[in-house]
């Protein structure tokens, strides 16, 4: 997710956080075995991030904020929350009153949503959040007790998809954590990026790679301590995932012949499948969802060679995903143009697609900014604005971060995106 840090090394975990990292790769073993030898990478990162109890997200360990691996950017400021309520409001005029959350996080979305609704008139809104995780249910609960607790009566929590969704859905920094598979294009073939476990004597001509080789970037981190005794592996490309990779590679305007010795990069398919999924559900309403990423062309661009797969822990980044498995963050940037065709396929129409800079505002912050904070003292205002420029800044969150709106009916407004908007990216 956002606002992770790299450092020149990683803090090493206490002896709780590695016992529950054992526990993690104890089931991805598990997982390996009963699959004859090898997983997905996907299969490996739905161990990590959400097995029951253990995973990242399951567990009990702090995520969100200084105390945990990353800041999102509704804990930089309540402004955040207070553009994306004004949007929200109006589309409330045509959808039911009703706001859907996936991935709530730490809570702070929905209460500073919920805040500035009730401030707008909109304080019959009902609130619902979508959350497999009690401890982050929990968490969610304890935020709005305390942000919000007037609004408390009007949101519920439920496990599963609804069969039916009217009103406006909500996701900020859901898709970036939904499984991926990974591939590789050498010469021409393509192979599938595998976890397997390492032999004693694992070594590249073994057809082993090691995880950190995953991604050069200088930026990034070697994790430290012993290497876990994962590793990824390549294995031939079954033939829907091969014809997959390669369609996409084609969209994104590749030649026959790749123009690299090497590409690495993800296949998002459970982003695709979870928009589909909640795009049949959606009565009259709305999808608004934010979260860093690039259509396709800039997504499979030959010079992304090392692909977008990232992790975080304890506010650094780093570049191997099979390190302690379970107590990193793992994230890939999302493919808005996938997005956009599971969307209109299944008959939903784009309002708008563009930058969190040019969303944040068309939706008024910079004249929130002026009139909330004009009497706050100089050291919040100061922090305030920086918080600001984190946000809007294109070095930052401003142009990383995307942000695009669904609409199952024509009677929705466009997305604001103070004139800057690019759903002509998506038209082939």
């Amino acid at each position: 997710m956002s606002m992770a840090t790299s450092q020149s090394a990683l803090p090493e975990p206490d002896p709780g956080e590695r016992e529950v990292s054992r526990q993690v790769e104890a089931r991805v073993r598990e997982a390996i075995v009963r699959a004859g030898g090898a997983i997905g990478f996907d299969e490996y990162m739905s161990i990590a991030l959400y097995e029951p109890g253990i995973g990242y997200y399951a567990g009990g360990r702090r995520k969100f904020g200084a105390a945990g691996d990353f800041v999102t950017a509704p804990e930089l400021t309540p402004l955040f929350g207070a553009c994306v309520a004004a949007q929200l409001a109006r589309w409330l005029a045509v959808a039911a009153p009703c706001i859907w959350e996936f991935g709530a996080g730490s809570g702070e979305l929905a209460a500073q949503v919920l805040a500035e609704l009730d401030a707008l008139g909109h304080d019959a809104v009902e609130y619902r959040i979508i959350e497999l995780s009690a401890e982050l249910r929990a968490r969610q609960q304890a935020t709005l007790a305390a942000r919000q607790p007037s609004a408390l009566g009007r949101v519920k929590w439920l496990d599963a998809l609804p069969p039916r969704i009217d009103g406006i859905v909500l996701a900020n920094e859901l898709l970036d954590a939904l499984p991926v598979r990974l591939f590789a294009l050498e010469e021409g073939a393509i192979c599938e990026r595998v976890v397997r476990q390492a032999p004693a004597s694992a070594s590249p001509a073994a057809g082993l790679v090691s995880s950190a080789s995953l991604r050069a970037d200088p930026a990034s981190l070697a994790a430290p301590g012993a290497p876990s005794g994962l590793r990824l592996a390549r294995r031939a490309a079954d033939a829907r995932f091969e014809a997959a990779v390669r369609a996409k590679l084609a969209r994104a305007g590749w030649p026959d012949a790749a123009p690299v010795a090497a590409y690495h990069g993800e296949l998002g398919e459970q982003v695709s499948a979870w928009v589909s999924s909640v795009a049949e559900r959606l009565g009259k309403g709305v999808m608004l969802l934010i979260d860093y990423g690039f259509p396709e062309a800039e997504f499979y661009h030959p010079a992304r060679a090392s692909g977008t797969l990232n992790c975080h822990y304890r506010h650094r980044s780093h570049a191997d995903p099979l390190w302690s498995p379970g107590l990193c963050d793992i994230t890939a940037h999302v493919d808005f143009s996938a997005v956009h065709d599971a969307a209109t396929a299944a008959g939903l129409a784009c309002l708008g697609y563009g930058s969190q800079s040019a969303f944040l505002l068309g939706c008024g912050l910079a004249e929130m900014f002026s009139q909330r904070l004009s009497d706050a003292e100089p050291a919040a205002r100061i922090r305030s604005a920086q918080a600001l420029q984190l946000l809007l800044s294109e070095a930052e969150m401003g142009e990383l971060f995307k942000v695009i709106a669904l609409a199952s009916h024509p009677e929705f407004e466009p997305l604001l995106t103070s004139g800057r908007d690019r759903r002509a990216v998506f038209d082939r």
